[in-house]
């Protein structure tokens, strides 16, 4: 089940760790995704600070940890192929997993 953040980011919850990604709509507002700048493995992120940044024709936008909690993978597919994000924002083009601080409260 994914959910859903007032920013446009979602994420999917599988025990205590989140995938996170942006929302069709976010990526159908961006245009075509040229690049990314990937949050690094083993940051701590907090509930609603800056993870990364997505970078289209258009524009670049900020994407935001939508829990806290600790950065363990990064979606390679996509820094090599940005435009997964456009083609499938909640599958293949998800953007990183998050180790979530407190499960309970996703």
């Amino acid at each position: 089940m994914l959910k859903f953040t007032e920013d446009h980011e979602w994420l999917r919850l599988d025990g205590n760790v989140a995938t996170v990604g942006i929302t069709n709509f976010a990526q159908e507002k961006l245009g075509d995704l040229v690049s990314w700048n990937c949050p690094a493995i083993g940051a701590k992120l907090q509930k609603g600070a800056a993870a990364a940044v997505v970078e289209s024709v258009k524009a670049a936008s900020d994407v935001y940890a939508p829990v806290s909690g600790e950065v363990i993978e990064v979606n390679t597919k996509v820094s090599d192929e940005p435009a997964l994000v456009n083609s499938a924002p909640t599958g293949d083009g998800w953007l990183f997993k998050m180790r979530i601080a407190d499960a309970g409260r996703a």
